[in-house]
This record gives C-alpha cells, sequence and structure tokens, in this order.
C-alpha cells in the first residue's frame, strides 16, 4: 500500500513532460483499423435474472487463448437507456497490440442492455456492489470462451465503473490479477445523502474484504471528486487493508481529469505506471500487433496550414475551432464536409482516423482531411479560399 506520484504529468496544454507509446513495429502481425471490433450480446445471470447485456469486443488476431480486460463504463447525467456504447478507443488500443482481448459491457439499463439500473440510494457501498454482481456473472461467461485465458483477467473501471471495478476486487473472482481505477466513484446528491463520507465509507468497506491490487488514477482538475476526496478515498481503503497505489498525476492538462482515461492524452499518464503494475501481477506488455493505420495523405500547395481563412466551407465558428487545432500537439488532424462539419483529434494512435470518424459523425456524411500535423493534405482542385462573411468560393468549373 503506498501513494506514488506519476512520472508523466500533462503540466500545460501543448506540452508532455514525457511521451507517448511509440507504434508497434512494421514486423509485426497487423490489425486492421476497425481493431477487430464486434459488437455482440452477452446474456448473463439464471432463470428470472437471466439478462441481456450489449457489449463491445477487440479481439486479437488468432485463436488465442488472450489474456482478458473488462472494461466498466462510467455513467453520465439523464437517462442511461440514451447513453452511447462504451468503446474507449486510446485504451483498447494500448491493450489489443498486447495481445488482450478487450471486453466492454454495457450494464442492466445502459444503452442497449437489457434491464433497469438498481439504485439502492445513498448506500454508494451497495450501489457498487450491486454492479459488480452483473459484472461477476459476465466474468462468469468469458470465462468459457476458447479464446479468453481464464487465468489472466485484468479489471479496469472509469467514474462509475471504478467504484464497480473496486466493488469486483472486494467480492473476488478466479483468475482475476489487478484492477486499474480510473477516477472511481458515485456522487449521489439526492437531499440529505452526505455522499461524500458515503463514497468513503464505501471504499473502507471494500479494502476490508478485498484481496486483489489496485492502481488507481486521480487528477486534480476532477469536476467530480476534486483534489482531496481522492486521497480520503485511498486512506480509508488502505486503512482496511486493501492493496492500492494511488497514482496523483496533478493538473490534466487535456481537459476534465475525470475523463483522462478516455483521452488519447491520457495515455502518457496513465500507461508507463500500468505497466509496471501489469508486470507485478504476472500481465503482458509487450507490444505483440501493429495497428493498420490510416495513410496519411501528400502534402498539398493549397494553403499554409497557419491560413484560416483559406479553409473552405467553414463558417465564423467553425474557423475559431480550426485555429484552436492548430494549437494542439502533435499527431493530429482536422477533417471537414461539404456541410461545414469539421472534426478533428490529436495525440491518439491514429489521428486521421478519428478525425475522419468525429467529421463524419456529426456530418452525417463522408469527410475529407484538410490538415495533419503541419501539412495541409486538401487537394488543390477541391473547393477554394473563402469568400465573403465566413462562405467559401467554389471553383468555376464545379457544379
Amino acid at each position: 500500500m503506498k501513494q506514488v506520484l506519476s512520472r508523466c504529468l500533462l503540466v500545460a496544454a501543448t506540452h508532455l513532460l514525457c511521451p507517448a507509446a511509440l507504434p508497434a513495429d512494421e514486423d509485426k502481425p497487423l490489425i486492421p483499423k476497425t481493431l477487430n471490433e464486434q459488437l455482440v450480446t452477452i446474456t448473463v445471470g439464471t432463470g428470472w435474472s437471466r439478462i441481456d447485456l450489449e457489449t463491445t469486443l477487440f479481439v486479437p488476431p488468432g485463436a488465442g487463448p488472450f489474456p482478458l480486460v473488462v472494461i466498466n463504463h462510467g455513467k453520465t447525467a439523464g437517462d442511461p437507456r440514451f447513453e452511447p456504447r462504451a468503446r474507449y478507443l486510446a485504451a483498447s488500443h494500448e491493450f489489443l497490440r498486447r495481445g488482450y482481448l478487450v471486453a466492454i459491457p454495457m450494464r442492466p439499463g445502459f444503452a442497449k442492455s437489457a434491464g433497469s439500473p438498481v439504485d439502492p440510494g445513498c448506500n454508494i457501498e451497495s450501489n457498487g456492489r450491486v454492479q459488480a454482481e452483473t459484472i461477476i456473472d459476465f466474468l462468469r461467461e468469458m470465462r468459457t470462451r476458447p479464446d479468453v485465458d481464464a487465468d489472466r483477467i485484468l479489471v479496469i473501471g472509469q467514474s462509475h465503473g471504478g467504484l464497480t471495478a473496486m466493488a469486483i476486487g472486494a467480492i473476488g473472482f478466479p483468475g482475476l490479477r489487478g484492477i486499474l481505477n480510473f477516477a472511481g466513484g458515485l456522487r449521489y446528491t439526492a437531499q440529505g445523502c452526505l455522499w461524500e463520507q458515503a463514497l468513503v465509507d464505501a471504499f473502507a468497506a471494500y479494502g476490508r474484504s478485498s484481496q486483489v491490487p489496485s492502481l488507481w488514477f486521480y487528477g486534480d482538475n476532477d469536476s467530480y471528486w476534486g483534489k482531496q476526496l481522492p486521497g480520503e478515498m485511498y486512506r480509508a481503503f488502505a486503512a482496511a487493508g486493501g492493496q492500492a497505489e494511488l497514482v496523483s498525476y496533478g493538473t490534466f492538462a487535456g481537459g476534465d481529469a475525470h475523463l483522462m482515461f478516455d483521452s488519447p492524452q491520457g495515455v502518457a499518464i496513465w500507461w508507463p505506471e500500468s505497466e509496471r503494475f501489469l508486470r507485478q501481477v504476472g500481465l503482458p506488455t509487450e507490444v505483440r500487433f501493429a495497428i493498420l493505420l490510416t495513410p496519411r495523405p501528400a502534402r498539398t500547395e493549397y494553403a499554409d496550414v497557419q491560413d484560416v481563412e483559406a479553409v473552405p466551407y467553414l463558417d465564423d465558428h467553425r474557423r475559431e475551432l480550426y485555429a484552436n487545432f492548430l494549437t494542439l500537439p502533435r499527431p493530429r488532424a482536422f477533417a471537414i464536409a461539404v456541410t461545414g462539419n469539421v472534426g478533428w483529434a490529436h495525440s491518439g494512435p491514429d489521428s486521421p482516423a478519428s478525425a475522419l470518424e468525429n467529421c463524419a459523425r456529426v456530418a452525417k456524411r463522408p469527410c475529407s482531411l484538410y490538415a495533419v500535423d503541419d501539412e495541409v493534405v486538401w487537394p488543390v482542385d477541391k473547393p477554394a479560399r473563402q469568400s465573403g462573411a465566413g462562405g467559401w468560393q467554389a471553383p468555376a468549373t464545379e457544379p
């Protein structure tokens, strides 16, 4: 039981004190850009308690068996049925290329999973245990797969999923080697609930029975917990006998520290410490596969990358978004659609693919890359420079 300070701190919006993970060697077997993603339904429980869980899988090439990592999602405000299924692409990429089968189940009542969320009110300890029971049933089902190594299991949780992960450790499961807790907890703000103390008490209760080592990540600018509460949760868990290390990584310059795990920028913070932890608990860390990346278009002479007014299709607001994009760290990419919608990505394993995906999600149509890193890649024969107040001027030859 000890508290550690991450050696990889984001200290400014555009600077990393340690490099992100390097791409896998080119001679390693390739995983397609789709990451071998599968959307499946996993049925858990028995009898009247049987329930179907919408589950995302990322499966390595080959027959296995592969070590299993189960990522437990968080909870946003509003009806959980309207939440999109969790994918955690940056983290899934890191584990997939190291040969893990990644499973991300949506708990009852979330997204397209059947059932309804169970709400024990201000009893946060019970809330975590109820969620954990479902995931333990899920683990039982996953252990029966021939491509899963039942003796090498890692459980991860973010936010409400982090509380769930720690409750799983308190219950225990065969083959579970370790737990990664990212900003875990539950903020229950109903009148009369002293939720901060209830949260501390929940972690103390988990610590009394947990036999599974865990590694925790909390940042100072976490919009849910702030700077002090994570330390109180950690001390309560450790004092009760729980095995844990706390990585207090300071301010996350990529935004809200509560969302660090889901950010490509976060990999440089959590992977080095996680790699050390995984080795300690007997789980693999060596890169086994390379991910097939999106081909990078050649630089064109359309415009200088700093020329904000040259970007076609955009209104004034989206030109501001492009100007902000130019301040982001590399690798980075910016994509646009004829509708004027845009998408961008940075610091991830495949920024061009992520930018295109982000753009297409809002445009509802294919997008094209405009800039990659410090180069414009927009073809010179496509729509030309803007004309007037945020408009654009198409070439005379375009219909």
